[in-house]
């Protein structure tokens, strides 16, 4: 089944196609395909990880993050087989 992604970067909608054999999350896909270095990004929430009790810390740094970086409305579709095929 073929996955993709759809998000905006900087007001600009874009789509992608994502494997999970390349990347660990959407997120890393989609930082990759926009350049963007995530090593410090990814030292910090790991920092997180290791200091809190709630996964909900990880998820709102990663989400604020995101969105400082440009990015919105980030969507892991998966392709259906077409019925008519």
């Amino acid at each position: 089944m073929a996955r993709h992604i759809t998000y905006t970067f900087k007001g600009q909608p874009r789509r992608i196609a994502f494997s999970y054999d390349k990347f660990r999350d959407v997120h890393e896909a989609v930082a990759a395909a926009e350049g963007i270095d995530l090593k410090k990004f990814l030292q910090m929430e790991q920092q997180i990880a290791m200091t809190t009790k709630h996964k909900s810390a990880i998820k709102e740094f990663r989400q604020s993050e995101f969105k400082r970086m440009g990015f919105a409305d980030i969507y892991l579709h998966k392709d259906e087989p077409d019925a008519a095929s």
